[in-house]
């Protein structure tokens, strides 16, 4: 299993916006809301990296509002 963290930061005011349209994606397991250099946190796990790969730039970059990510691939086998 692929794990990725993907931190965005968005537009001001349009966070609730972006987080419910995140939270769409079916792989999507976990997003937050979340104070400091970031606004919203969002945990997403799949069957491979390529997957992983795929959704960040093809569903979570393409959301209206988002400005930048910075994704945080998982290591497997440390957990």
């Amino acid at each position: 299993m692929a794990v990725a963290y993907v931190l965005i930061n968005c537009e001001l005011g349009s966070e609730q916006t972006v987080i419910n349209q995140v939270k769409q994606i079916a792989e999507v397991k976990e997003v937050r809301g979340v104070f400091g250099a970031y606004d919203i946190l969002v945990k997403i796990e799949t069957a491979s990296v390529e997957r992983l790969r795929e959704i960040i730039t093809w569903k979570i970059r393409k959301i209206d509002k988002i400005r930048s990510t910075l994704t945080l691939m998982g290591v497997e086998g440390q957990v």
